[in-house]
């Protein structure tokens, strides 16, 4: 595939732990899923450490509200496919990290809205009071806000060429726009109480969810290549790719809300039906919903299978998301 030719012998063997890949991997010299994977989530835990490190004035609670809003653990699902995208790309680890974290910054910021009294209105978030909760809620709207910008500082402040640092900025505002994130959330807020079709579902769910989603994949490419006529096929199976993956993300969400106990989802389950929000699972049915979250997979994988060995981070965060379905939401 053009796309992948023109990218130079890939050096992610070179385990970021300090030893060989072949060390970690075996004899293929490829690191094992859950050895780049916890290291990554480790990494780009420390680059949020390091990068929201200001010390609180002694007048307000903002930093401190801002580390608890991130620094609380997570799956860091959208950071790993940054770095699983990146390996494509043999972009820097380091650049990743601190991607990674812009891009776990602004999940934050909108899951700290999310979880508003005026928008979901959640008191727990990854089993912990909300950060409207624990600091009130005006600190967390200035919290999301201040996310929000320390994200795109993270990005402005990348040790890449400029060039690259706009289409990265791009990248993340284009995901949290009207088009995106935010316009999601409308279109959520809108729907409480309707009967509306499938089709309007999966069209707000590739907003509110999949638009960060699809940022997260591009972005771990473009730190190191450009989106141009010599690359549109790479692009275009990151985007197939990543269309499938955040819209299965949003459904196992919808399945785990009406199906799981407050220990496994971290947060208020039963939320969706009792604010009479339509979702995949209440139009389709559980059932029907977990086989729609395995056909995504399958179709993600097929999307990326053009790409070779070298899309293999990617594939292994398929596995990872169907491990976790089989393990969650198990057949009727």
């Amino acid at each position: 595939m053009q796309a992948v030719s023109t990218l130079h012998h890939d050096q992610t063997g070179v385990s970021p732990l300090g030893g060989s890949g072949a060390q970690a991997g075996g004899a293929s010299g490829r690191l094992l899923p859950e050895i780049w994977m916890q290291d990554g989530a480790k990494r780009v835990e420390q680059a949020l450490a390091r990068l929201l490190c200001a010390e609180d004035d002694g007048e307000t609670e903002l930093m401190a509200a801002m580390r608890y809003a991130t620094l609380r653990g997570g799956k860091r699902t959208r950071a790993l496919l940054c770095i699983a995208a990146g390996a494509l790309a043999d972009t820097p680890a380091h650049m990743l990290h601190d991607v990674g974290a812009a891009i776990e910054m602004m999940h934050a910021c909108t899951l700290v809205h999310d979880d508003l009294p005026a928008m979901d209105d959640d008191v727990l978030r990854r089993g912990l009071p909300t950060v409207h909760v624990k600091f009130g809620e005006a600190t967390a709207i200035l919290v999301g806000d201040a996310l929000q910008a320390h994200a795109f500082l993270t990005l402005a402040s990348l040790d890449a060429p400029g060039d690259n640092r706009i289409e990265l900025v791009r990248e993340l505002a284009q995901a949290v726009s009207a088009e995106g994130a935010a316009g999601g959330q409308a279109v959520d807020l809108s729907l409480v109480g309707k009967h509306v079709e499938l089709d309007r579902i999966v069209a707000m769910h590739r907003m509110k969810t999949g638009a960060l989603v699809r940022a997260s994949v591009r972005m771990g490419a473009l730190c190191t290549i450009a989106e141009d006529a010599a690359h549109a096929a790479l692009y275009c199976a990151l985007d197939r790719y990543s269309a499938c993956f955040g819209l299965a993300l949003q459904v196992v969400d919808d399945i785990l809300d009406a199906t799981a106990d407050k220990a496994t989802l971290g947060k208020t389950p039963g939320k969706d039906a009792a604010a009479q929000k339509p979702t995949c699972a209440s139009i389709m049915g559980l059932q029907a919903a977990r086989q729609f979250v395995l056909d995504l997979l399958r179709d993600a994988r097929e999307a990326i299978a053009s790409l070779g060995p070298r899309a293999e981070r990617l594939a292994q965060m398929l596995q990872r998301a169907n491990a976790y379905l089989v393990k969650h939401v198990p057949c009727a």
